[in-house]
């Protein structure tokens, strides 16, 4: 690989990070780029492998770009791969696998959005150099040639690596025209990488935000989702909201920026909420967590339903009694907008309704029953709820903050000791379906449910019985109700 001249050039160590990328490839590097130059074409790894092998990260994806059309890539690959798929062919991109390794090959192109359009329109290019300057970043937009290894750099990336700083190859507005999600990515990478934005590309995002309104709900939530999974989400959330972006994409942010918290008065909630991401971010590590979408969108979302339920009491104190119920709704709505799946929207709506249950426990006065339905009602959230509760906590009173921790400890201390006991999270009726049929001599219906979750409360109060007992607790109860 030859050494790049000048102020720009590769450092030693850059250096060999190409070249261990490349051997990390094995020979398919070389065969597969013999391949194409033997078949009149081009072809370079190019984007995010080339940056993260500089920037010492590790490197999951390979993608290679050609100035061969797909159904060319097809028959330059067809004997030599051991699978292809053309699931993004109509994007110009062919997936293969070789020797364990996936790759794809995407033909040179330039895409851009119609004005009134949610989809790019993609047309193929003739030329490596205007592959790269219709690419996001100057930091994606740096290659290595195949199979000689040559390092190609012509919108100084590795400058802007260095320099720590996101600007686009060409005209930021031009690049934001082309695919307004580029701002939404701008943010991303900034939380990702630790970078700051350029002045003249802040200037344009701010500009161009509006620009996001016809950007499909599908990828702006996988835009949020990598953002909030990134090492720093709140560098990103604080980068949207100031851009404009987040009018777009999370409006329920930027308005809680105005919304003074009761319980907080040093901070609004929007801070509020930025603050229990970071430590809710920080549990997650302690414990060893992986980084969790639900739990990071219930933590920058648990407040959204206070700016609907802001209340003046007398004396000047401010009060969002029930946000916790409109703001679950609020984030159901706004999560199934952006089409996340059904499951993640009822995880983080659930969290969010059940964020504030634990300020009635006080100094651990609640029964055994209230701590079994505590963490019944949580049921397979109920190691985020632990996480979003303390998260939670930002008060800036040492002996409040360490109260609070004590309560928490104990309550996640019976909570364990119950579990043990009688295993909480399976806890059912002493008597199932049949036998409460056959106890009472009633046929299915909604008789046999209304039971069925008297004898549930039963056992949540008092703790497990014989079935004796609770047959008689029955059919006590169903005297009372007419049965």
């Amino acid at each position: 690989m030859p050494r790049e001249e000048g102020e720009a050039g590769l450092t030693d160590e850059q250096h060999a990070a190409l070249v261990g990328l490349l051997d990390e490839m094995g020979p398919i590097a070389e065969e597969l780029g013999a391949r194409f130059r033997a078949g009149g074409h081009e072809l370079a790894l190019v984007g995010g492998p080339v940056r993260d092998a500089l920037l010492g990260r590790e490197v999951h994806d390979l993608d290679l770009t050609t100035d061969a059309v797909p159904q060319r890539i097809l028959e330059l690959v067809e004997d030599w791969a051991d699978a292809v798929w053309t699931i993004g062919i109509d994007f110009g991109t062919v997936g293969l696998r070789k020797d364990g390794q996936q790759l794809e090959i995407t033909t040179y192109r330039s895409e851009s959005y119609d004005p009134e359009s949610r989809k790019p329109e993609v047309s193929y290019g003739t030329s490596l150099r205007q592959d790269l300057v219709r690419r996001d970043f100057s930091v994606n937009a740096m290659a290595v040639r195949l199979p000689e290894g040559e390092f190609v750099d012509p919108f100084s990336g590795l400058a802007d690596m260095r320099a720590g700083r996101l600007r686009t190859p060409g005209a930021p507005r031009d690049s934001f025209g082309d695919d307004p999600l580029r701002i939404l990515r701008a943010v991303r990478f900034a939380a990702q990488l630790g970078f700051d934005l350029a002045p003249e590309l802040t200037e344009a995002a701010s500009d161009m935000a509006e620009r996001l309104s016809i950007v499909s709900a599908e990828r702006v939530r996988d835009g949020l989702s990598k953002l909030l999974l990134s090492p720093d989400p709140r560098r990103g959330v604080e980068l949207m909201v100031e851009i404009g972006a987040a009018w777009y994409a999370l409006p329920e942010i930027p308005k809680l920026r105005l919304e003074i918290d009761e319980h907080h008065r040093h901070k609004d909630v929007y801070e509020h909420s930025l603050t229990v991401l970071d430590q809710a971010i920080e549990l997650e590590r302690e414990r060893g967590f992986a980084p969790d979408l639900v739990l990071r969108l219930a933590a920058l979302l648990h407040d959204v339903g206070k700016p609907k339920t802001r209340s003046y009491e007398p004396g000047g104190r401010v009060t969002f009694h029930h946000h916790e119920v409109v703001g679950a709704s609020m984030t159901k709505k706004r999560l199934s907008a952006l089409r996340f799946s059904k499951d993640t929207v009822a995880d983080v709506s659930k969290l969010v309704s059940l964020h504030l249950r634990f300020h009635g426990y006080g100094k651990g006065e609640w029964t055994d029953s209230a701590v079994r339905r505590y963490a019944r009602d949580a049921g397979h959230l109920l190691q985020r709820l632990h996480v979003l509760t303390r998260a939670d906590c930002t008060t800036r009173n040492r002996r409040k903050a360490a109260a609070l921790a004590r309560a928490y400890d104990d309550i996640e201390d019976r909570i364990e000791r119950l579990a043990r006991e009688e295993e909480l999270n399976k806890v059912r009726p002493d008597l199932d379906g049949n036998e409460i049929q056959e106890v009472l001599g009633i046929s299915p219906g909604p008789m046999v449910g209304k039971a069925w979750r008297y004898l549930l409360e039963l056992r949540l109060e008092h703790g497990p019985m014989s079935k004796e007992d609770a047959a008689a607790e029955l059919r006590k109860w169903a005297e009372e109700h007419g049965g």
